[in-house]
């Protein structure tokens, strides 16, 4: 069985030849701006701009927990916005922010998106900085939607 590829670098960078998706967790606030989306915004417009207009537009898409939007960003290239933190974690908040059913619900759309391109996918360890969540509960549903469905994916790790 596939396994999932760990490399030290930068997730907007990806390791592979063909096409690729750079994924990443994202809020149901419409806030953009800390942790990993910086780098994304670094290196690409496009997905913050449509990050912002899916959030603005959401009484007439799908917008929500559970949602994945994939923007392209060069040839071959997408990024996938998924919403799987629940607003962002604050002084007064009582939990992290990361929601594991909607990180599931992304990840099977995001393989359904992958396998369609022939794409590999790249990712930090979603949903486990400013979200909150645990590795130890993401890295299994990484493996079930996308690795089981003959997804190749690669993590990175800054250093």
């Amino acid at each position: 069985m596939a396994e999932i590829r760990y490399l030290t670098g930068d997730a907007t960078s990806p390791q592979s030849a063909g096409p690729s998706i750079v994924a990443h967790i994202c809020n149901d606030r419409g806030g953009w701006g800390k942790g990993f989306v910086a780098a994304v915004s670094r290196r690409w417009r496009e997905p913050e701009a449509a990050y912002r207009r899916w959030y603005r537009e959401r009484a007439t898409n799908d917008f929500g927990l559970g949602a994945m939007q994939l923007v392209e960003v060069e040839p071959e290239t997408w990024v996938a916005n998924m919403v799987g933190q629940h607003g962002v974690r604050t002084s007064r908040s009582t939990g992290p922010p990361i929601r594991y059913d909607a990180v599931r619900r992304c990840l099977g759309h995001l393989a359904t998106q992958a396998r369609d391109r022939t794409a590999s996918v790249h990712l930090p360890r979603i949903g486990c900085g400013l979200a909150g969540g645990s590795w130890e509960q993401i890295e299994p549903l990484v493996h079930s939607e996308l690795v089981g469905r003959g997804v190749p994916v690669t993590v990175y790790d800054l250093s």
